[in-house]
């Protein structure tokens, strides 16, 4: 920096300025007059002599299940674009939702690569946490139940999904399957909304155990194979409720391969609420989380930690509520 300030004629900080996009202090002539330097000398930050200065590698990582979910993809950009702002580079990393994936992400010498981490746990239980203490910062996403030293951000699945069901219930949906949900004491997302289904089902009057819970995988094949199975199998369903927008768009191809109509034979309903499934014909209803929210909290969250060691932590519920479009009666 100090060459790029000599041949331009400016201050070591006004390269920094321009370096590191606060162009607000930089006049627009001086800029361009600095970057024209920057590109005649061919400067280039040295990150790794930057991350000795200040302690800090300037990344962060988002450790995923997978890395071709719709869901998963739609957060990571929301993280990105956040942390980029704050001049962090995000690097997304897939546990391929195992276990051993997830360790493998806060092994010390994994972490010696991140200032902090966000893990989308689906794999690991309070009892394989709490045996844990990472050496930088942790967030965690997602819906299992995690030890209160660990910050965590999660979604009402419950509430969500027992609105849903109610939703369905009232457009006039009485035989519900819910794809993907879990009946059982295993803690997670499935088990959660199949708690908020059965909840939905219980307030209607026709008992907790009406619905058909079908335990499924998250992607759409998966959706396509479950909804088929249930018509192979001669059950009646005039309405789904799936626990991804994936396994949503999957059943809804099945319905279309089998000429049912949507929604006035079938009545769907995803969750996420993403970008494909508003592009799908007819457009997904969805359970819609408050992602801005969830994304603004993890990074709030994670700078915390970052900044300092006694940071508190907290666990954050984030609301949902169900936007309703084609494949929802009116």
């Amino acid at each position: 920096m100090s060459d790029v300030a000599r041949h331009a004629g400016v201050s070591v900080m006004t390269v920094s300025n321009v370096i590191n996009g606060k162009v607000a202090r930089v006049s627009p002539e001086i800029r361009e007059r600095v970057q024209d330097v920057i590109a005649e000398l061919g400067y280039r930050v040295n990150l790794p002599a930057r991350a000795l200065r200040l302690g800090r590698t300037g990344t962060v990582a988002l450790a995923v299940p997978t890395l071709d979910d719709l869901y998963y993809g739609e957060v990571a950009q929301r993280l990105a674009d956040r942390f980029e702002a704050r001049d962090l580079r995000l690097v997304v990393e897939s546990t391929k939702g195992a276990l051993t994936g997830e360790l493998a992400v806060l092994d010390d010498s994994r972490l010696m690569s991140y200032d902090g981490v966000v893990l989308a746990a689906a794999a690991g239980d309070a009892a394989v946490l709490d045996r844990l203490h990472p050496r930088s910062p942790l967030v965690i996403l997602g819906e299992r139940t995690v030890p209160a030293r660990f910050s965590q951000v999660r979604m009402d699945n419950r509430a969500g999904a027992r609105q849903a069901t109610m939703d369905l219930w009232s457009r006039g949906a009485r035989n519900i399957a819910l794809l993907g949900g879990a009946v059982g004491d295993e803690d997670g997302m499935s088990t959660d909304r199949a708690a908020g289904f059965q909840d939905a089902l219980a307030e209607a009057g026709v008992g907790r155990d009406a619905g058909n819970v079908i335990p499924t995988g998250a992607r759409p094949e998966d959706g396509y194979a479950a909804a088929s199975a249930l018509w192979d199998a001669g059950v009646s369903i005039d309405a789904m409720l799936c626990v991804t927008d994936s396994l949503a768009l999957g059943a809804l191809a099945a319905a279309a391969a089998r000429g049912i109509r949507v929604p006035e034979e079938l009545q769907i309903i995803g969750w996420d609420d993403t970008a494909m499934g508003r592009l799908a014909v007819p457009a997904l209803s969805s359970v819609t989380p408050d992602n801005a929210a969830a994304a603004d909290a993890a990074v709030r969250l994670l700078l915390g930690h970052i900044a300092d060691a006694e940071f508190a932590p907290e666990h954050v519920v984030v609301s949902t509520t169900v936007t309703h479009r084609g494949t929802t009666r009116r």
